[in-house]
Formats: C-alpha cells, sequence, structure tokens
C-alpha cells in the first residue's frame, strides 16, 4: 500500500489540508484511506454506552456497527503501535495520506505556515520532499507548493508515490 505523510506543526493546517485533498484524489478515481495519529488517548465511546460498558468491563476487542460503517476498538498493553503495522490493518487502498508519525520514512509533505510563528522541519528532516505553505517563495532546499492549490498537491503526491 503506498502512504504519504503529511506533516508539520500543531495549527499548520495538515487536517484541513487533507479534507481538501481527498475530493481531489477520489474525484480521480483513487481509493484513498487516511490515518491519523494521536498524540493523546482517544475515545469513540461515551461513559454509559453499551460498548463503553463493554470495554469498562473487561472486553479485550469491541466492534461497533451500523449500517455503511464499523469500527473496531481494541485494548492493547502496547505502548504505540508502528506505522507499518498500522498500514498493514488497513483495507486495501491506492494511497494513504498519513497524519502524524512524523519520524516513520514515508516520505512527507510540511504544511508549514509563518504566521504560527513555529519553525519549519524541513530544514532537519530528508523525509520532508516537499513544503506546502502559504509564502512558497520562502522555502529552500525542498519543493515548494502553494498551500492554497490542493489539486497541484494532489499532482505532487501522486507523482511521487508512482515511483
Amino acid at each position: 500500500m503506498k502512504a504519504f505523510g503529511i506533516t508539520g506543526a500543531s495549527g499548520s493546517g495538515k487536517t484541513m489540508l487533507i479534507t481538501l485533498l481527498l475530493p481531489v484524489l477520489r474525484a480521480r478515481g483513487l481509493i484513498v484511506s487516511t490515518v491519523k495519529h494521536a498524540h493523546h488517548g482517544f475515545d469513540l465511546d461515551r461513559p454509559g454506552k453499551d460498548s463503553w460498558l463493554h470495554r469498562a468491563a473487561g472486553a479485550s476487542e469491541v466492534m461497533l456497527v451500523s449500517g455503511g460503517r464499523w469500527a473496531l476498538l481494541r485494548e492493547t498493553a502496547e505502548e504505540e503501535c508502528g506505522l507499518e503495522t498500522i498500514l498493514a490493518r488497513m483495507a486495501p487502498a491506492d494511497l494513504v495520506l498519513v497524519e502524524g508519525f512524523r519520524a516513520s520514512a514515508i516520505p512527507k509533505l510540511e504544511v508549514h505556515r509563518a504566521a504560527t510563528g513555529k519553525p519549519p522541519y524541513w530544514p532537519d528532516d530528508t523525509s520532508i520532499v516537499a513544503v506546502a505553505t502559504d509564502q512558497p517563495g520562502r522555502v529552500t532546499g525542498r519543493r515548494s507548493l502553494a498551500l492554497s492549490d490542493p489539486s497541484a498537491i494532489a499532482d505532487f503526491i501522486l507523482a511521487g508515490c508512482a515511483s
């Protein structure tokens, strides 16, 4: 499965870019999945709901199922699965966009906005192959893409994933 990372500082617009890329990629006939790293714990359940009660009582897995959607919640003693393990558990897709997992070896695009005041990652991270930014003229040493042009960003990602 081909994976491409979207990285950047908190508040830079990674999720927004992914939500703009998904319809562009889907319109091109691709099956696209996503992986989102959560730095803090997360819970799809709400306290008091049946599935939450199942987990609280000790179920190692709980599957929530409804028409058109299912989710599997697995309790684990592992600190965190690596990206390769996660990708292996996913259904086949033409492309997986990965938000987070900055230390992984997959090629990545950094979303950078100067207004955040946060330093860029690309000068020190060779896995970042391009930067999507609101100030393309300020990027040196990497391919620069306009954050406002998701179609061009999709072209770049697909060209890199095809090789």
